[in-house]
């Protein structure tokens, strides 16, 4: 079994960072690809970033590209979602991913779920 611990999200004006981290836990935790998804009210969950615990292989959704980075430290089994020039359509609630990479449609199949944190980007 895999746990995932979200933190970091809050309120946020149009063009502020922000930066979420993911603490992992488990076993079996090392052995998948670490990923983020969002999900705005009424909206399905769609795939943001993804990257292997050693930095390779790492996937962008294109409307983040640019903006977003996924990094992991792996002293600390802690994956962080550096967000900057943040816009009101980011606001959705963010979710950490343990799963496995899909290389041929550049994002992650997830196997476990964080509980999740807020983003609000204020205009």
């Amino acid at each position: 079994q895999v746990q995932l611990v979200e933190s970091g999200g809050g309120l946020v004006q149009a063009g502020g960072s922000l930066r979420l981290s993911c603490a992992a836990s488990g076993r079996t935790v090392s052995t998948y690809a670490m990923g983020w998804f969002r999900q705005a009210q009424g909206k399905e969950r769609e795939f943001v970033a993804a990257s292997r615990w050693s930095g390779s292989n790492t996937y962008y959704a294109d409307s983040v590209k640019g903006r977003f980075t996924i990094s992991s430290d792996n002293a600390k089994n802690t994956v962080y979602l550096q967000m900057n020039s943040l816009k009101p359509e980011d606001t959705a609630g963010y979710y950490c991913a343990a799963g496995v990479l899909t290389r041929v449609a550049g994002t992650l199949d997830p196997r476990y779920w964080g509980q999740g944190t807020q983003v609000t980007v204020s205009s």
